[in-house]
């Protein structure tokens, strides 16, 4: 008799760990890169000599951000030609001949981010600056923001496989 239940305990152990069951949530495996292009952004006065622009990721297909999941923006300061744009990561610096200068930063959590553009003067003067801005926002898992030079776009979209035709273009 201690046999048979031997053996069926056995079977029952063989059969049950080979079920399979309802997948779980989405873990570290679900994170995907995304990356979006904001056009025309007038950032608006926020204090003397400080603009912003704040928005959330309600645009973004996956909702809000992950826990190890970071952000990384890029502004278009230029262009070498018509189909190659030059990308500057910020936190960014500008500084004039004058001894002026200003600066570019950003801040995020898991539902929106803010773009800042602070001056030691009055930014109003210089609205190439903060009028008409592009932005590319670049979503990437940590473990790959901390493995790639962060301040070459090309090497970020490259190491997180994303194509120029994936970037999402968002009108705010």
């Amino acid at each position: 008799m201690k046999k048979i239940l031997t053996l069926f305990a056995v079977v029952g152990l063989f059969a049950f760990s080979s079920c399979e069951g309802p997948e779980g949530p989405p873990g570290q495996d679900a994170l995907m890169p995304e990356a979006f292009e904001i056009k025309n952004v007038n950032l608006g006065k926020f204090a003397d000599n400080e603009y912003n622009l704040k928005s959330t990721f309600q645009f973004e297909v996956g909702g809000p951000l992950f826990d190890d999941e970071t952000v990384l923006i890029y502004r278009l300061t230029g262009t070498i030609d018509s189909s190659t744009p030059i990308w500057q990561l910020i936190p960014n610096t500008v500084y004039f001949d004058n001894g002026t200068r200003l600066s570019y930063d950003f801040d995020f959590s898991k539902i929106d981010f803010v773009i800042t553009a602070k001056g030691n003067y009055n930014l109003s003067s210089t609205p190439g600056y903060i009028n008409n801005q592009t932005f590319r926002v670049v979503i990437v898992p940590s473990k790959l923001a901390a493995s790639v030079n962060k301040n070459n776009y090309l090497e970020v979209m490259a190491a997180a496989k994303l194509s120029e035709s994936q970037i999402q273009k968002v009108n705010l």
